[in-house]
C-alpha cells in the first residue's frame, strides 16, 4: 500500500489534515469515509518526511491507549468498536490515522497483534509479542494492564533521566556564560591595571592572564571543536560497528553517570523480559528480543552469548553468571527461581531490585549535582577573584610600608 497525505472536513466542517496507507485512490475515500471524513484533496506522501512533533506519538499516549483498550476489552466491548472509539477520541491526528490503518487491517483480516506490527516504530516487538500473547491465551485485558504498568514505568524512569541531563545542563551553560564573559570581557580590563602596577605577578594571575588571552583570541575554536567532536563521534558510531561498540562502552565505564546508565538498561531488560516470559513467550525468545531493545551493543552482544549459551545446553542461571553483567544478588534471585520451578516470580523480583536500585541511584545523584556545581562555580570565581585582587592586595600592603 501507498502512502497518502490528505486534506479531509469532519461532520462539523472542521478541517483535517493527515496521512495514511491506501491501495489506491478509492481505497484512500472509503477509508476516510469510515473515519467520518469526506475527502477534499489529497497527494501521495513525500518519502523521508518526518510528521512534525506536535504529531509524534509520545509514551503518555500509548499508556492512555493501553488504559482504556484494556478498560473496553475487560467489558466485553468487540475489539473494532473499542478501538473505533479509541480513534474518535485521540486528539494527535497522527494516532488517529494509525488507528485508522489498524482498524482497516482487523478488518481485512489481520488479528491486533499483527495490524500492530504495521507500524514499529511506534509499538516496539515487545509490545507487539505481549499483545500476541494475550490473543492467544484469552488474557489480552490483562496483559494490557501490564502494558500501561510497564509503559508508565518507563515514562518516570524517562523524566527522572531527563531531570538528570537537564539541571547540569542548565547550569553547566550559565557557568560557560559566566567564565566566557570575564575572560573575554572583564579579565583584559583588569590586565593593564595589573601590569601597570609594576609588582610581581603570581604565577595563578599569570595562567589567568594567558587563559584569558586563549579565549580572547581564539574564541571560535570552542564554537567549532566541541559540536565537531560530538557530530564525529555521532558519525562514527551510527556507520560503523566497531564505533557502536567503542562509544556504548565509554557510556557504561563512564564516571559517575556510567554505573547508572548500566542499571537502566538492565532494569528495561528484566522488566521486559519478566512480563513476556510471564505472558508464555519462551526464554530464547525473551533474550532474543531484548538484543534489540537495550540500545547498547556490549550488553546485546553479552545477552546473545547467553543466547547462544542456553541453546548449547547451559543453565540459564550460569550463562547470565558469565558475562559478568550481573551482580550476584540478580544471579541468586535466578537461581532460586530455576531451581523452584517459579522463574515467573523470580524474574518480577530481579525486575524490582533493578527498578528500586535505578530508583535510588537517581536519587543519590540528583541529591549531588547541586553542591557540586555550586563548588564548581565558586572555585572557578575564586581563581578569578584572587588572581586579579591577590596582586592589588600586595601592592596596597607594599604602600602602607
Amino acid at each position: 500500500m501507498a502512502a497518502f497525505e490528505y486534506k479531509a472536513v469532519d461532520n462539523f466542517g472542521k478541517k483535517v489534515l493527515g496521512r495514511i496507507e491506501a491501495s489506491n485512490d478509492d481505497d484512500l475515500e472509503l477509508r476516510l469515509t469510515r473515519m467520518g471524513l469526506d475527502l477534499v484533496n489529497f497527494r501521495p506522501a513525500r518519502k523521508g518526511r518526518l510528521f512534525s512533533h506536535r504529531n509524534r506519538i509520545d509514551r503518555p499516549e500509548l499508556v492512555t491507549f493501553c488504559f482504556h483498550l484494556e478498560q473496553l476489552t475487560r467489558a466485553g466491548v468487540p475489539i473494532l468498536e473499542a478501538l473505533a472509539d479509541l480513534r474518535d477520541s485521540v486528539p494527535n491526528p497522527r494516532f488517529r490515522d494509525v488507528l485508522s490503518a489498524i482498524i482497516e487491517d482487523i478488518q481485512g483480516g489481520k488479528n491486533l497483534s499483527g495490524a500492530l506490527a504495521g507500524f514499529p516504530t511506534i509499538f516496539d516487538p515487545v509490545f507487539i509479542s505481549l499483545i500476541s500473547a494475550g490473543e492467544q491465551s484469552g488474557e489480552l485485558p490483562a496483559i494490557l494492564r501490564e502494558l500501561t504498568e510497564s509503559l508508565k514505568w518507563q515514562d518516570e524512569l524517562a523524566a527522572h533521566t531527563k531531570k538528570i541531563i537537564m539541571y547540569p545542563a542548565f547550569v553547566g551553560t550559565v557557568i560557560i556564560g559566566v567564565m566566557a564573559f570575564m575572560m573575554i570581557y572583564l579579565v583584559p580590563q583588569l590586565v593593564g591595571f595589573i601590569t601597570s602596577m609594576g609588582t610581581e605577578i603570581p604565577v595563578h594571575t599569570r595562567a589567568l592572564i594567558f587563559v584569558s588571552d586563549f579565549v580572547t583570541h581564539y574564541w571560535y575554536l570552542f564554537l567549532v571543536v566541541p559540536p565537531s567532536l560530538f557530530f564525529g563521534i555521532r558519525y562514527w558510531a551510527r556507520h560503523s560497528s566497531a564505533g557502536r561498540y567503542r562509544v556504548d562502552q565509554w557510556k557504561l565505564n563512564a564516571p559517575a553517570i556510567g554505573g547508572i546508565y548500566k542499571k537502566i538498561i538492565l532494569s528495561r531488560f528484566t522488566s521486559n523480559f519478566a512480563l513476556l516470559y510471564k505472558a508464555g513467550v519462551t526464554v530464547l525468545d525473551c533474550i532474543r528480543m531484548g538484543e534489540t531493545l537495550v540500545g547498547n551493543a556490549v550488553i546485546a552482544e553479552a545477552l546473545q552469548r547467553v543466547r547462544h549459551q542456553i541453546s548449547e545446553g547451559v543453565a540459564l542461571t550460569s550463562s547470565f553468571e558469565n558475562t559478568g553483567l550481573f551482580p550476584p544478588l540478580v544471579v541468586r534471585m535466578f537461581r532460586v527461581g530455576e531451581s523452584s520451578g517459579a522463574l515467573d516470580n523470580s524474574l518480577e523480583n530481579v525486575s524490582y531490585f533493578f527498578n528500586r536500585d535505578v530508583q535510588e541511584s537517581i536519587d543519590r545523584v540528583q541529591s549531588l549535582i547541586e553542591p557540586v556545581l555550586t563548588v564548581v562555580l565558586g572555585a572557578m570565581l575564586g581563581w578569578v577573584m584572587l588572581s586579579v585582587l591577590g596582586p592589588v592586595y600586595d601592592m596596597l600592603g607594599e604602600v602602607t610600608r
